[in-house]
């Protein structure tokens, strides 16, 4: 089967006084039946292509869904009068929410996604939050995977649907009086969230801020001690955070410190006292502050956990005897506890060298108990309560992995590459036992390096399937994440983003280099800005690898960078750049993936994305793969793989879709690598 080819319409635009040319700029037309016609010509082209790849995707889907405990419980969380939980049935694409007077009460469900989306294709739940009293749940559905979500509230005594609803909302908090819902909503052009509103249950909706800057999105938060709601307004450089009362939400937030460029500062509370985390002064990697709630000058700010350079502070979580710093360095995480009696720090110690730990939920501003989940490449999602003044952890679930798993089998290793600038990039890697470095194994790369994001080494039961394959799995975090503190962010963000494409081809080959894989064997896979990466560096070394999966990939970054209509586009000057300025204009068309294609040889490429996608628009991967269909001098695949029906920047909405989905791609990625079963 020939691939299709998209039909080319001139189109010219002149930048800086340059005339640039892109025949496929016409594919942005989403009503245009021709532009639907050729998604579809490309999905039949894929299906035609791959036919013979399904009985292998089938059973890789099975194996996948015997790792599964389909029927599964969480660990109950205790708010309140309630114990709250979530659990799974066999057959059902979607959790179910419930909770119970007591931990072995009747059950009362809240919320059952399984019902929401009879008849639906996509149901994707936003926020889900309640009331003080706990008599109602206020919760956003969006039906399109666009994103666009809109606020339902349910009386939990009744299990009636009232008529209180907002459209396109983005965050929502409770006021103490279990009436009041402050709720943020977004531009309906940008999507960008930029205004605050008040809503009283069964009246009106009052406008309360509105933040015209359109480097700024709002959200809002409420401190764990319940007593603010919190504004926080919030560039790629700069914070701004709003707060009132929960007792008194007829009021406006006030400002808790003005904006000023560069600065970033988050806020919690405790016992009088403002807790700030902050970068101001010089503390790149953040310090924690704390400030007399009555006035905020910088002479009454006291140091509470002082800046350490590379230690980068991601967050505190404050109870009344004690409180949390999560911290992380060197790729890993940390969690410390500061006893507010004996006015001692400990930390929870974790034995293994590469894993991810995370606080887990505990509402109750006065437990006496601390839950976190930890995990890794071989250890099962694990929830713990540590009890704080016993310096002791206890298990109260690991998840089951059905289908005979074995821990013991697998061996998971920090691994350290030399960047050409001689910086050090942690790979996180995991294999099954017995593998033999002779540079013949398949090996599967993954990254994203960007927005500071930093990637964990996380378990995944899908994995197994690569893994008991002899195909090793690796995480490169490359500069433009925060694994190594926020140097190693700006590093990787604006003028220097290269640095983020290099890492990645460095550490892909340090990994040739040192045997574990052959460019012959090695697949690589990113997604959004990861899928730029996957872009940028398929142009910049097409030799290196085997395969490459894009998905949702961010790749035709000039023409989204120049339309200030986009979703995302002005905020996101601050982390790519703004082209409307030459330097900036420049360097970011030297690695934009569709404007460096090349005729020349390139690996085989699975680019894979959703019609409805809000964040990358499916044009960007459509223009991507019709410019290189004509420009690619080989005879390796070339796939666009698009869902046509609803769904989103995260593909599918129901978990066996979403089973489905990967069991496909990791079927492309295994063939490729030459296993065929």
């Amino acid at each position: 089967m020939e691939p299709p080819i998209a039909p080319r319409v001139e189109h010219q635009e002149v930048r800086h006084g340059e005339t640039v040319t892109d025949d496929y700029f016409w594919l942005r037309q989403k009503s245009n039946p021709d532009v639907i016609q050729y998604l579809e010509a490309e999905n039949a082209y894929t299906a035609e292509m791959t036919k013979g790849l399904q009985p292998f995707a089938d059973s890789l889907y099975q194996e996948m869904l015997s790792h599964v405990k389909q029927t599964d419980l969480s660990v109950p969380v205790k708010r309140g009068d309630y114990f709250y939980y979530s659990r799974t049935e066999e057959g059902k694409q979607y959790a179910i929410n419930c909770r119970r007077r007591q931990a072995d009460g009747p059950e009362e469900v809240i919320l059952d996604l399984n019902q929401i989306a009879q008849g639906k294709k996509f149901v994707g739940l936003g926020e889900s939050v309640v009331s003080d009293d706990q008599n109602l749940l206020a919760y956003t559905l969006d039906f399109t995977g666009f994103r666009q979500y809109t606020l339902q509230v349910k009386d939990l005594r009744t299990g009636q649907t009232l008529a209180d609803n907002v459209e396109r909302v983005t965050s929502l908090e409770w006021a103490a009086d279990s009436q009041t819902l402050l709720l943020t909503t977004e531009d309906d052009v940008t999507k960008r969230p930029d205004t605050l509103w008040r809503h009283t249950l069964g009246g009106g909706t009052e406008l309360v801020y509105h933040e015209p800057d359109e480097l700024y999105d709002i959200g809002l938060m409420r401190t764990r001690d319940r007593q603010f709601i919190v504004l926080e307004i919030e560039s790629k450089d700069t914070n701004e955070c709003r707060y009132l009362s929960s007792t008194e939400p007829g009021k406006d937030p006030q400002v808790f410190l003005a904006r000023e460029k560069k600065h970033r500062y988050y806020l919690e509370h405790r016992e009088g006292l403002f807790y700030v985390k902050t970068n101001r002064d010089g503390a790149k990697d953040f310090e924690i502050v704390t400030v007399p709630e009555g006035d905020v000058a910088k002479e009454n700010w006291r140091t509470f956990v002082p800046h350490t350079p590379g230690v980068l502070i991601e967050g505190v979580d404050l109870f009344r005897d004690f409180a949390v710093v999560e911290t992380m360095t060197e790729a890993v995480n940390h969690l410390r506890i500061y006893n507010f009696r004996s006015q001692e720090w400990h930390e929870i110690a974790f034995a293994e060298p590469v894993y991810a730990a995370s606080p887990g939920s505990t509402p109750e501003f006065n437990s006496k108990t601390f839950r976190y989940n930890y995990q890794s490449f071989i250890t099962p999602p694990s929830v713990y309560d540590y009890h704080v003044h016993e310096s002791r952890s206890e298990l109260l679930k690991r998840q089951e992995v059905p289908g005979g798993y074995d821990s013991s089998n697998y061996v998971s290793e920090r691994l350290w590459a030399t960047a050409r600038d001689g910086v050090q990039v942690p790979i996180s890697v995991v294999y099954k036992k017995g593998l033999v470095r002779d540079g013949q194994a398949p090996l599967f790369l993954y990254a994203y390096g960007s927005y500071g994001i930093s990637m964990p080494a996380g378990f995944n039961a899908s994995r197994l399937a690569l893994l008991d394959r002899g195909m090793t799995f690796a995480i490169a975090h490359i500069r433009g994440g925060s694994e190594m503190g926020e140097n190693w962010r700006e590093d990787g963000m604006l003028m220097k983003k290269k640095n983020t494409f290099q890492d990645f081809i460095d550490s892909a080959e340090y990994l040739v280099g040192e045997k574990w894989t052959s460019s012959d064997r090695l697949v690589i896979e990113g997604g959004s800005a990861g899928g730029l990466l996957m872009g940028a560096v398929t142009n910049m070394r097409p030799d290196l690898f085997r395969a490459v999966h894009a998905a949702v990939p961010f790749v035709d970054v000039m023409n989204t960078m120049l339309d200030a209509s986009l979703p995302l586009t002005v905020g996101e000057y601050l982390e790519w750049g703004d082209p409307n300025e030459k330097a900036a204009y420049d360097y970011m068309k030297s690695y934009s993936p569709y404007d460096n294609l090349e005729k020349r040889a390139y690996p085989a490429i699975l680019v894979t994305t959703s019609f409805n996608d809000s964040q990358v628009m499916y044009w960007e991967p459509a223009k991507y793969v019709a410019r290189l269909r004509t420009v690619k001098a080989d005879a390796t695949p070339l796939l666009l793989k698009i869902k046509m029906d609803p769904a989103g920047h995260g593909g599918a909405s129901g978990r066996y879709d979403r089973l489905k989905d990967t069991a496909f791609e990791y079927a492309w990625m295994l063939s490729q690598a030459g296993i065929g079963k």
